[in-house]
């Protein structure tokens, strides 16, 4: 069987680290996880799931000392493919992963943004690393066209670019009003309050004290934040300013999304800013309305696959009445909209498979002298 190590920076929650998790039980291959930093909390559940997680102490970015531990690891694995996550990861993965001479080396660009990779700026000096350890390996997977796009824009090649986008396991998102009620009573809220919910990590782009200033213009609604960053006092004290202290929930990060989603009537979604917009589709698998500012995995799609999603201005008067609206229309909360089932994760997992496949023949096609001179050049 084909083996796998997937490499990437950390495995706190994050919409990466979980998708990787997602991925892993999913792909028909064996597959282990390295994580430059802390195994965090994902990495506890992929142990617990039986998935090897070797840390590799990276101390900081600039720690050139793990890139020799990384490549330590490759080479005494062997293994047939190593794929990559995030740019850090990307970064040291491509080089240990080609100086140990592994055949496939394939990297996910989850997070490449407008002007942004993961929250930093795209300096000169980012996208000039970027594009040199991209083309020391042999493909690079986009989770959308918008993020394909911005790869071409940065100077990768086209044919050296893949989209496949994140995937979604939507029982694992079944409304279950059991689990909506046992989530109510844990953050202390009311079983016939309204309910707005906000998922993803507390940072500007995210814009959630967008969403507070339009919770705080509505009467009696409490919003649930899921979610951890740096951005935890200032939406805090943007409550309190608003005088909604009362009515806002920060729930933290949480390996229970699902129940958090449960809890909630309606999921609002501000980002500016989205490479795929995982989280929409997962409240949409949950059976809530789905109020969106930026989501590439809905551009395009018809209308009728996702008729419970809107897309709304970043303008706060705006934000609450459509709010308002979502929260007064009667809900049948097992009712899916089809668009979920387009990105079924087998499927995705199935064509990265292929991807794995693919590259090994290719690879195997050409002599190692010239795909080091390719990878040079």
């Amino acid at each position: 069987m084909t083996r796998v190590l997937h490499v990437i920076t950390g495995l706190e929650h994050g919409g990466a680290e979980r998708q990787l998790a997602l991925l892993v039980r999913h792909l028909p291959v064996s597959c282990e996880v390295a994580t430059l930093t802390r195994a965090g909390a994902v990495g506890a559940e992929l142990r617990r799931s039986g998935v090897p997680v070797h840390e590799i102490g990276m101390r900081g970015n600039r720690d050139v000392g793990a890139l020799p531990r990384l490549f330590r690891l490759i080479r005494r694995g062997r293994y047939d493919v190593v794929h990559t996550h995030l740019y850090r990861a990307c970064v040291y993965g491509r080089i240990a992963a080609y100086l140990a001479g592994t055949p496939r080396v394939v990297a996910t660009e989850h997070s490449l943004g407008d002007g942004l990779i993961e929250g930093r700026a795209t300096t000169r000096g980012v996208r000039a690393l970027y594009r040199t350890t991209e083309r020391l390996g042999s493909a690079t997977v986009a989770v959308s066209p918008a993020v394909a796009a911005r790869l071409r824009a940065w100077g990768v090649r086209p044919g050296r670019i893949v989209v496949i986008p994140n995937g979604v396991e939507a029982a694992a998102f079944a409304f279950d009003p059991a689990r909506r009620a046992a989530t109510r009573r844990r953050f202390g809220i009311g079983p016939d309050e309204p309910v707005v919910g906000g998922v993803g990590r507390l940072v500007p782009g995210k814009r959630f004290d967008l969403l507070i200033d339009a919770v705080a213009r509505m009467d009696g609604v409490r919003l649930l934040l899921v979610g951890a960053g740096p951005e935890r006092e200032a939406l805090a004290r943007s409550a309190r300013d608003l005088g909604v202290s009362d009515r806002v929930v920060f729930a933290g990060a949480t390996s229970d999304v699902a129940g958090a989603l449960a809890a909630m009537d309606v999921l609002a979604a501000p980002s500016v800013q989205e490479t795929f917009g995982l989280g929409v589709l997962e409240g949409l698998a949950a059976g809530l309305p789905v109020l969106h500012t930026a989501c590439p995995a809905l551009d395009g799609l018809p209308s009728a696959g996702a008729p419970d999603a809107r897309r709304l201005p970043s303008d706060a008067g705006i934000w609450s009445a459509e709010l308002g609206r979502a929260l007064r229309a009667p809900r049948d909360r097992t009712r899916v909209p089809p668009v979920v089932a387009r990105y079924a994760i087998a499927e995705q997992a199935a064509e990265l498979a292929r991807l794995y496949r693919l590259e090994s023949s290719a690879a195997e096609a050409v002599p190692t002298s010239e795909r080091v001179h390719d990878a040079a050049t």
